[in-house]
């Protein structure tokens, strides 16, 4: 058996006590890589389409990026809980 030095026990027992979260890594991902990503995707519509003269293909393009940047957003902030509740309350009556 190998002795464990005693203060490597106290060091055991304060990461024990800390959280564990995945705030770190939301937040890098928010911060470096979903920029990135915008970028790459407003980039290669810009190169694709607007090289054609397709300059509605890229504006439809641009719609369904607006779309999928709104439900990033939603998805992001939290607020989706708000806008089910309110969608739910337009389909359910309240009793009273």
């Amino acid at each position: 058996m190998t002795a464990v030095p005693l203060d490597a026990v106290g060091q055991l027992d304060v990461l024990a006590q800390t959280g564990l979260d995945t705030g770190g890594l939301r937040g890098w991902i928010l911060d470096n890589l979903l920029p990135l990503l915008l970028l790459a995707v407003a980039l290669l519509l810009l190169w694709l389409g607007g090289g054609k003269g397709d300059n509605a293909g890229v504006m439809r393009r641009v719609g369904g990026v607006f779309v999928a940047l709104a439900i990033v957003g939603i998805a992001v902030s939290g607020a989706g809980v708000d806008i089910g509740t309110f969608i739910a309350g337009l389909f359910s009556t309240s009793g009273g």
